[in-house]
């Protein structure tokens, strides 16, 4: 027969009494916590038009699985993602942003849009201290003239593009060009900077013409093009118009004129889009390839996974840039720009996508491009195995000078 312990129960009714009162303390915490206002994340992007294959749906997928790969919450708050088409209308895209703002109190944007409505959305995000995140627009004038305090240019602009591209093609004896230029902010930026590489260069400029957003006749510009006698025809659009307007070459001759399409922005997608036997040997400038190294491989199976398909440089630089957001969020403590944006510049980005990558005073994610060409039907092994790096350029000198840019941010420094 066991001896009772003197005092056994009393003992055994405080501990249950304090038990229950811690569960009665945390109770209504536990219950906050699941109740938390969320942090809001907006993905503006084209949905179906002429960047869909760049961006849209793609990089939609790219933020969600950023998200659940980081855990769903931050700073014990769930995450939650807004998405919008902004289709292809800067009005479209700054009244979708306003309404993010001012009703459901998103903390901040990523785009995949055209430079004009990256402008708008650069301003708007200015006056009302949110952080943008431009992971698809080119402009330098994001990290120019009308830099922001809470604007991050993530992926590529305008002069890291042209810079490296034409740099590469003139190098090998390409010095008269000729333009077709997408009719808006991002073509007319990415002609004028590629025009300043091949006259500094030595080279010259024949001629240009300028061509409307998702233009799919470019039969007259191809024969001014052609009649420039030029030796390299300077594609300055993207998505869908660099597609046709490769395709159209190739039906045109341009090939056995001995005259080179360099196309200044161009994509994994679009390559697929218009297949290697008409893009073969093309030159052109990217911040990612999923083939590149273990790293990238493995987020592009990981992608390909969610996607059906690899991802583009942009999308890449989706997932990349919101984990580096939430990162910085969980460092802060807070949602609060400025805080954030503190730590953003802060932390080195190490990651499949950037190789000690910095956030510089002008916002630009500074990181090392990608000189790369197109491979021969005969080269390619699969159906996503559709270029060749042929080298490294590194971030000091693929992207402007700080001191060049023109921001006013750097020069208050």
């Amino acid at each position: 027969m066991m001896k009772k312990v003197i005092g056994e129960e009393p003992v055994k009714s405080a501990m249950l009494s304090r038990v229950l009162s811690a569960a009665t303390i945390l109770s209504p915490l536990a219950h906050a916590d699941s109740m938390a206002e969320p942090v809001k994340i907006g993905v503006i992007v084209d949905m179906s038009g002429v960047y869909a294959g760049i961006g849209g749906p793609g990089g939609v997928a790219a933020v969600n699985l950023a998200v659940k790969d980081f855990g769903g919450k931050v700073i014990g708050r769930p995450i939650q993602i807004l998405t919008a088409d902004y289709q292809n209308k800067v009005d479209v895209a700054a009244t979708r942003v306003r309404e993010w703002y001012d009703r459901d109190n998103v903390s901040m944007v990523i785009e995949s849009t055209d430079s004009a409505s990256a402008l708008a959305l650069q301003k708007l995000g200015a006056e009302r201290k949110k952080i943008t995140i431009f992971a698809g627009s080119a402009t330098t004038e994001i990290t120019g003239r009308q830099c922001s305090p809470y604007g991050v240019h993530y992926v590529y602009d305008t002069y890291a593009l042209a810079n490296g591209t034409a740099r590469a093609i003139v190098a090998e004896g390409g010095k008269s060009w000729y333009f077709i230029t997408a009719d808006y902010a991002f073509g007319h930026s990415l002609e004028a900077q590629a025009t300043k590489v091949v006259r500094s260069m030595g080279g010259a400029v024949a001629g240009r013409v300028s061509h409307p957003l998702s233009a799919s006749d470019f039969a007259s510009f191809l024969m001014q093009a052609q009649a420039s006698k030029a030796q390299v025809i300077g594609l300055a659009d993207a998505g869908r118009d660099t597609q046709n307007a490769i395709r159209q070459a190739g039906e045109f001759g341009v090939a056995s004129s001995k005259q080179i399409v360099a196309p200044l922005l161009i994509f994994d997608s679009d390559l697929k889009g218009i297949g290697l036997k008409a893009a073969q040997g093309l030159q052109f400038t990217t911040a990612f390839y999923w083939d590149y190294d273990d790293e990238t491989r493995a987020f592009g199976r990981k992608y390909y996974a969610v996607a059906s398909k690899m991802p583009t440089m942009v999308q890449a630089g989706m997932y990349s840039a919101v984990t580096q957001y939430l990162k910085a969020v969980e460092a802060a403590q807070s949602t609060d720009s400025d805080k954030v944006m503190a730590k953003l510049r802060a932390t080195p980005i190490h990651d499949f996508f950037a190789r000690d990558g910095r956030i510089l005073a002008n916002g630009l994610m500074a990181h090392d491009m990608y000189l790369a060409e197109a491979k021969k039907p005969s080269e390619s092994k699969g159906e996503w195995d559709l270029l060749k790096i042929r080298s490294i350029i590194p971030k000091d000198k693929a992207f402007e000078p700080l001191e060049q840019t023109g921001c006013p941010l750097t020069t208050a420094r």
